[in-house]
């Protein structure tokens, strides 16, 4: 389903936020910009987990990018509504049940989303301690459900996500590579088979861009921030112990949405 491009903020608001007003009791003074009210969708990815110190249930950690991102270009982390465990799809622990964390008043929405619904944990799992077969099977699957599934399931959370937040620029990232087959294989996981996992993460990676665009938001990819910090480098961005982002693989996903998002686009 194409969704119509979102409509562009009115030039008179952008005007008024540009023009300084005089403080009552203090006069010459000027007030201090707005701040942008921010909200954070998503799943582990977002809500950093692995990064302790975290708190149950949605494991979120204090290291995580929203929280890294709270106070840049005087954005303000409202609501920190990511949770592990999050899916595109409409049963479960879904981002539709974090939507409540959006209104009018939103300016920003970040969301990172998508993994979860291809079962790439488990892909992860057979290709590191599985067969070669085993590997070979998980990947095709998975591959599967990227170009077959997930594109409605996407669709769906984005005009819901649209709905809920008519007025904020939404920034949707995708996943970092989880390995660096220059360092060679790892655990059961041979360079061939590290590739391919990396293959199937691009996949996903550009039917999210697709369809993130498709509803008019805008997409940040973080693979080449992460580049030689997979797993099993000397400087890993991504532990070993749980496959997700370090602290400083968080950081990463901070500085590339920092770099992506333009103070012009928030109110």
């Amino acid at each position: 389903m194409t969704t119509p491009a979102r409509r562009a903020r009115p030039a008179l608001a952008a005007l008024a936020l540009a023009v300084p007003f005089v403080v009552a009791g203090a006069p010459g003074a000027s007030a201090a910009p707005p701040t942008a009210v921010y909200d954070a969708l998503g799943d582990s990815y977002a809500a950093g987990f692995g990064t302790a110190p975290f708190s149950p249930p949605c494991a979120r950690s204090p290291l995580a990018y929203p929280e890294v991102l709270d106070g840049r270009m005087r954005i303000d982390l409202d609501d920190f509504a990511a949770c592990s465990g999050a899916v595109a799809a409409p049963v479960g622990n879904t981002i539709h049940a974090q939507l409540g964390a959006l209104d009018a008043e939103t300016d920003l929405v970040t969301i990172s989303i998508g993994g979860n619904d291809i079962g790439w944990a488990a892909v992860v799992v057979a290709c590191l301690g599985g067969s070669d077969a085993q590997c070979d099977g998980a990947i095709t699957a998975a591959r599967t459900a990227v170009t077959t599934m997930l594109p409605g399931l996407l669709d769906d959370a984005y005009t819901a996500v649209d709905a809920a937040a008519p007025d904020a620029h939404v920034v949707v990232t995708g996943y970092p590579h989880l390995l660096s087959p220059e360092y060679g294989a790892f655990l059961g996981a041979s360079v061939e088979e590290q590739m391919a996992l990396n293959a199937a993460a691009d996949l996903l990676n550009s039917v999210i861009a697709a369809e993130a665009a498709e509803a008019g938001f805008q997409y940040v990819d973080v693979t080449k921030r992460f580049g030689g910090h997979g797993a099993n480098s000397p400087d890993a961005w991504i532990s070993p112990a749980n496959f997700h982002p370090t602290a400083d693989g968080q950081n990463a996903y901070a500085a590339a949405l920092t770099a992506a998002i333009k103070p012009r686009d928030l109110r």
